[in-house]
């Protein structure tokens, strides 16, 4: 299976991700298993969850996407040919809306471990933009994750293209961690915002796009 790198970290993923929505929503634990048993095994390795799925659902209180995935890599043994993604970010319903203040992101980083029952989350990506907090803190946040090794590289997702600039001139100057990926809005009917407002600058900063 090829391996694609992921910005300029160390990471390399399968050209196919495996987004964790469905687990705990349309898909059972039973179900969600054997759907990740069947990737891993037919040679894939990257799967993709938020710490806000599915909070959606009536009952739900967000979480249960990746303790389901927690579940799965405690019973499977299959945690190192797993390439982890999760996010940050959206608003978790304990009244603080969308954060990604520093103490925000350190707290919940934790729980997403806890969930996932592993020590390390290998893509670490913004789920939303509070557009509040300065760059500088949430890139500072991220930075001390990587540094403890809870996290290995970080990434974007529902950022506008002024403040992943923002972002990133603010990585650069401090010496601090960049986004080493975007994950846009992009499909064949909704391709306009990524090509005009993104495509550009992912080129000419080596940011992988993950669709």
């Amino acid at each position: 299976m090829e391996l694609r790198q992921l910005g300029r970290s160390d990471l390399r993923i399968a050209p196919l991700m495996l987004g964790g929505n469905v687990f705990g929503w349309t898909a059972d634990e039973k179900t969600s298993h054997a759907i990740l048993d069947a990737f891993i095994d037919a040679g894939f390795n990257a799967i993709d969850t938020a710490d806000t799925y599915s909070r959606w659902v009536p009952g739900h209180k967000g979480g249960e996407s990746e303790t389901i995935i927690g579940n799965w890599l405690k019973k499977s043994g299959k945690r190192d040919r797993v390439m982890l993604a999760s996010k940050v970010g959206e608003d978790m319903g304990l009244g603080e809306g969308r954060n990604l203040r520093k103490d925000y992101i350190l707290r919940e980083c934790e729980a997403s471990l806890a969930r996932l029952q592993t020590d390390r989350i290998d893509l670490y990506q913004t789920h939303f933009d509070d557009e509040v907090t300065p760059p500088e803190e949430t890139m500072a946040a991220y930075a001390q994750l990587i540094a403890q090794g809870k996290v290995r590289a970080i990434g974007a997702s529902n950022i506008s293209p002024a403040r992943l600039k923002a972002s990133l001139a603010a990585s650069k100057t401090l010496g601090l961690p960049r986004y080493e990926t975007l994950q846009p809005l992009y499909n064949l009917s909704d391709r306009n915002e990524f090509e005009t407002g993104y495509a550009t600058l992912c080129r000419q900063e080596q940011i992988s796009v993950i669709p």
